[in-house]
Formats: C-alpha cells, sequence, structure tokens
C-alpha cells in the first residue's frame, strides 16, 4: 500500500501530466504543488513510484509520466467526478432537447459527447432485447395487404409490409389491433411470444391466417432487431493527440471501424454504474493505447443501452467521467418523456 503522500505525489503527477503534456520532474512537483516536503523526499517518493511501475521514465526525458498502472489508481482512488457547471448543463438539456425521434437523440448525443469531452464518442442504440412495446398499429394498406407498425418505450419504430393469404376485413382488422395491444402493451419483447401463440384461434376460420402471418411478422421483428447498433463520431479528435499513441493511430482508427469490438467496450460497463478501461485492460490490441469510459442509461432505472468515449490515456478523466455520467442522465430523461 502506498502512504498518502506518494499517493498525493502520484495525483499530482497524473494532473500535471495530463495538463501539459510534458514528463514530470520533482523539481516541478514542489513548485507547483503544495506538497509540505522538499525536492529530495519528492525524489525519493517517484522513485518508489517508479521501481512499483506507478510512473515511468520515457527515454528522452528526465521527468516521469503515469502508466497504465498508475493511472488506475488515480482513478480508482485519487480521482472524484467533476461535475458539470451550471452552463455545461443547461447546454446539454437544449441541446437534446430538440431532438425529434430516437435517431435524432443518438445523433445529436454523439455530436455532444464528442465536443464536451474532445474524445472519440460512441453511443449503442436501445437494445429491443430490453425494451418494452408502447405501441402496435396495424395499418391497411390494400384488402390483403397491412403495415404492421412496433412502437417502444424508447421511441424505437419499426415497420413492416404483410402481405395477406386473403382479403382482411377493417373490422377484423380493428379487432386484432385491441386484442393484440391488449395482450403486449407494457411487456417485454422476450414476453411477447407465449401471449400472443393462441391469439389465432379467437378469430373465425377465415381470417386465422391473416391473424397467424400478422403475428410471424411481428416476432421476426424481434429477432430481426435483436443486431445491436451504435453510432461513432468525433474520430478526428484523435488527431490533436497523434503523439499520445506509440507509432500511428491507424491501429485506433481500425479498432473503432469494428462494431463488434466497440460493442465489447460498452458492453463492459456496468448496467448503471461507470466503468473505465485503461490502455491495456483493453482485451483489443489496437485500443491499449487508448481508454475507454462508458456508463449505461435508461428510463424508469432501467438501463437499456450504453454510452461512451474512446481517448488517449493520458486524458482528464475526472471531467470526461462527469461529461459522460450527466449526458447518460439527460438522455435516460428524454427516454422516460418521450
Amino acid at each position: 500500500m502506498l502512504s498518502e503522500r506518494r499517493l498525493e505525489v502520484l495525483r499530482a503527477i497524473v494532473q500535471d501530466y495530463v495538463g501539459t503534456e510534458e514528463p514530470v520532474g520533482s523539481k516541478a512537483l514542489t513548485e507547483r504543488h503544495r506538497l509540505g516536503v522538499s525536492p529530495a523526499t519528492v525524489r525519493n517518493d517517484m522513485a518508489v513510484l517508479e521501481d512499483e511501475g506507478y510512473i515511468a521514465q520515457p527515454h528522452t526525458s528526465a521527468g516521469r509520466i503515469p502508466t497504465d498502472k498508475g493511472y488506475r489508481l488515480f482513478v480508482d482512488k485519487l480521482a472524484g467526478v467533476k461535475p458539470l457547471s451550471t452552463p455545461e448543463r443547461r447546454a446539454i438539456q437544449n441541446f437534446l432537447d430538440g431532438a425529434v425521434d430516437l435517431d435524432d437523440v443518438v445523433g445529436r448525443t454523439v455530436r455532444l459527447l464528442a465536443q464536451l469531452t474532445r474524445q472519440v464518442a460512441v453511443v449503442q442504440y436501445p437494445s429491443l432485447t430490453r425494451s418494452t412495446v408502447r405501441h402496435v398499429e396495424l395499418l391497411s394498406l390494400a384488402p390483403a395487404r397491412l403495415m404492421l407498425v412496433l412502437i417502444t418505450d424508447t421511441g424505437r419504430v419499426e415497420q413492416r409490409l404483410i402481405d395477406c393469404p386473403s382479403p382482411f376485413s377493417e373490422t377484423s382488422l380493428a379487432d386484432l389491433r385491441a386484442r393484440l395491444n391488449s395482450r403486449v402493451v407494457g411487456r417485454r419483447f422476450t414476453d411477447v411470444p407465449p401471449l400472443v401463440q393462441d391469439l389465432p384461434e379467437s378469430f373465425e376460420a377465415e381470417d386465422r391466417g391473416t391473424v397467424s402471418t400478422v403475428l410471424s411478422t411481428l416476432l421476426e421483428t424481434l429477432v430481426e432487431e435483436a443486431e445491436e447498433r451504435l453510432m461513432i463520431g468525433g474520430t478526428a479528435n484523435l488527431t490533436r493527440f497523434g503523439h499520445d499513441f506509440p507509432l500511428t493511430i491507424r491501429p485506433v482508427l481500425e479498432a473503432l471501424e469494428e462494431q463488434v469490438v466497440l460493442l465489447k467496450l460498452l458492453g463492459e460497463a456496468n448496467e448503471s454504474g461507470m466503468a473505465v478501461r485503461i490502455g491495456h485492460e483493453n482485451a483489443y490490441e489496437g485500443l491499449n493505447s487508448t481508454s475507454v469510459v462508458s456508463v449505461g442509461y435508461g428510463s424508469g432505472g432501467e438501463t437499456v443501452a450504453k454510452l461512451g468515449v474512446v481517448g488517449p490515456t493520458r486524458m482528464d478523466y475526472p471531467g470526461t467521467m462527469g461529461a459522460v455520467r450527466a449526458v447518460a442522465r439527460y438522455v435516460g430523461q428524454i427516454l422516460a418523456e418521450s
């Protein structure tokens, strides 16, 4: 265990390195921070921190920089989550309140996160497997053609065209719509199949084929849309951090193109808590020089998806964590009110 003084020295090194981009020396630390000890004592503390793997010396400098292990200790023990200012919170609310539908919410969230953190923002669409049915609409387009519209509690809308085996009257359509909604509204998608399986038997023989076709289309929609989707933005922000990547940012850019990789990274966030993956904690090699800050968002206390940012390990962790958490909270409120 490190002493409180050495923890303070580590905190100061991280803060200075993140702020100045320059390796930190003992003289600079004693000048910038009230550590209450001599430069010689700070040098001794830095030697211990280096021996234990929390800081390292770049080849070309007399100063020290934090290692992944040092950043991890900083995040776990030393870094509070920096609250956003009132103007920042108001700007978030005003920007997101203008969204017109779910795609717009996700798109605005990506742009906002990228601007606030100056990192790469990643936002996962709400998962249908965690969603509930808000409404099922059935519209007649022709005597034997229908449109099914599925609306979720997260504002997601799915449409499907249905060719019926025989003409279906408006009366039967209204009956099916009412019975279907009475069974599935407010239910999770995973609970829907057994709730509707006996529905065809309650209709006249000539209508059962169409009712079965409608139900098949509804259930197929749930399966088709189980594939997770996400949106990414702010990739150009990485160019500001070229010197933070050992050789080139190319492996990072290639990793960001792999949606499976990003979904896995976001998936490592707890259901509602925040996850910070630093450097080599990221299983994907191309992201070993980055940190990922992610958190779940949702309405009614239930997480429906994740969002977060990807940036160099030399990032403002308190500020980034505060921005990610605040944006997630506002997106959850919008989903609850939509």
